[in-house]
């Protein structure tokens, strides 16, 4: 039988931030936990949306017009296209969906690679 995903312990097989790990895929998306601390780079997607959600701390995504700030059990949405940045002043956890292969900046040049825990 098929053991479930513990987020909690994948979480805490790394250290490194800003560097999604793949937990899961789901209908053709990866499922992903990040630690993330400090500010992202200003980023958009043109060909998709960017779901969030946090499972420990807080963070803050900033857009052109405001910010939403989330804690834990928050989520958030940002519409393809639109330019933001996460940023967290303590280190915060998040479930990121996106579809595979989808950079985290939006420009697989810069982008962090993926790898699957």
């Amino acid at each position: 039988m098929p053991d479930a995903v513990r987020l909690a312990d994948k979480l805490a097989r790394f250290s490194d931030l800003w560097s999604p790990k793949i937990v899961a895929q789901f209908n053709g998306h990866d499922v992903m936990v990040v630690k993330v601390k400090g500010e992202f780079v200003w980023h958009s997607h043109p060909d998709t949306d960017d779901f969030f959600l946090v499972l420990q701390g807080n963070i803050v995504i900033q857009l052109a017009d405001g910010e939403v700030r989330l804690g834990p059990g928050d989520l958030y949405v940002v519409p393809k296209g639109v330019q933001h940045r996460p940023v967290a002043e303590e280190e915060a956890h998040l479930l990121l969906i996106e579809p595979k292969g989808t950079p985290n900046t939006g420009d697989a040049a810069t982008a962090a690679v993926k790898d699957a825990i």
